[in-house]
C-alpha cells in the first residue's frame, strides 16, 4: 500500500515548537517580523501570501504584505530595489522574501540579490558563497524534512530532480551533493521515460500533469513540489492518475504535502534571523 507523505501533519508538530520559541523571543523584547514583497495579484500568489500571513498570526509573528508596481523594466526594478533596501535597513524587520514569480522573471536575480543575506529567509540571494549562506531554501528544506519525517533514507538510492529552478531544484541539488546522495537533474523537456530507472522522483517544474504512470516504476517514492494554476485551480506536476496506484512506496498528497512544510521552514528561518 502506498504511503502518503503528509506534510501538514509534520508541520503541526514543528508549529507548536515555533510558537513556544516566539513567546520566548517576545519575552526578551525581540519581535520577529516578515516582509513579503510581491508585484502581482495573481490568485496563486495571493493564496500563498495569505497562507503565510495566517501562519504568522498563528505563531504571533508579524507579516507585512508589501505590494509593489510590476517589475518589468530597469526603472521599476530600481524602484523595487529601493523598497528592499529600505527593508534591509529596518531593524524591526527580521526577514524579507520576494513572492515569486515577478512580472519579468529575467529580473528575478537582480531583485532577490538585493536582499541582505542576514534577512534572506528564502535563501535565494546568490551573491554570497555557500560558506556564508545563512539560510537554505525553505522549499528544499521542507522536502528534506518530509522525507526524514517519514523515515525515508536516500543513501544508496537513485534520486531524480525534475526541474532546476532557484526555489527547489538548485538548492536541493546542493543539499544532496553535500550529503553525497546520487542525484540526476532532468528538465521538463528531458527524456522523462528514463525516470523508470530512479528510486526517488522529486518534481518541481510547474508543468501540470508532467509526471505520468508510465514514468514511474513500482516501489518509487514520488514528491510533487510543483505548483501551477489550471483554470483557476492549483495543480502539481504529478498527473492525478498516479495517485490511484497502490504499488508505490510513498507519494505526496494532492494538497498538504510539501506546501505546509515549506511555510514552516520559512518561519523557522524568520525565527532564527530574529535571534541573531
Amino acid at each position: 500500500m502506498t504511503k502518503i507523505l503528509n506534510g501538514k501533519e509534520l508541520a503541526s508538530y514543528i508549529k507548536e515548537r515555533q510558537a513556544h520559541e516566539v513567546r520566548s523571543l517576545r519575552s526578551q523584547k525581540k519581535y520577529p517580523k516578515l516582509m513579503i514583497i510581491r508585484d502581482s495579484d495573481n490568485p496563486v500568489i495571493i493564496k500563498y501570501v495569505n497562507l503565510k500571513k495566517q501562519y504568522g498570526k498563528d505563531i504571533n509573528i508579524d507579516v507585512i504584505d508589501q505590494k509593489i508596481n510590476p517589475v518589468k523594466d530597469s526603472e521599476s526594478l530600481a524602484a523595487a530595489k529601493k523598497i528592499v533596501q529600505s527593508a534591509n535597513d529596518d531593524n524591526t524587520i527580521s526577514g524579507i522574501i520576494i513572492q515569486l514569480p515577478i512580472t519579468d522573471k529575467n529580473l528575478t536575480d537582480d531583485l532577490v540579490n538585493t536582499i541582505s543575506p542576514t534577512k534572506d529567509v528564502d535563501g535565494l540571494n546568490q551573491t554570497t558563497v555557500d560558506i556564508k549562506r545563512k539560510f537554505e531554501s525553505a522549499t528544499a528544506t521542507a522536502i528534506t524534512w518530509l522525507l526524514s519525517g517519514y523515515g525515508i533514507e536516500l543513501d544508496g538510492k537513485k534520486v531524480a530532480l525534475v526541474g532546476y529552478g532557484k526555489l527547489v531544484g538548485k538548492p536541493l541539488k546542493r543539499i544532496f551533493d553535500n550529503s553525497n546522495i546520487n542525484t540526476e537533474v532532468f528538465r521538463h523537456n528531458s527524456d522523462l521515460t528514463r525516470l523508470t530507472n530512479f528510486d526517488v522522483i522529486i518534481s518541481a517544474t510547474g508543468v501540470p500533469h508532467l509526471i505520468t504512470n508510465s514514468m514511474l516504476k513500482p516501489g518509487a517514492i514520488v514528491v510533487d513540489a510543483g505548483t501551477a494554476s489550471e483554470n483557476g485551480v492549483l495543480v502539481g506536476d504529478i498527473d492525478e492518475s498516479v495517485r490511484n496506484r497502490n504499488d508505490l512506496t510513498a507519494i505526496t498528497p494532492k494538497i498538504g504535502g510539501v506546501g505546509p512544510l515549506t511555510i514552516t521552514a520559512l518561519f523557522d528561518n524568520v525565527i532564527h534571523a530574529t535571534t541573531k
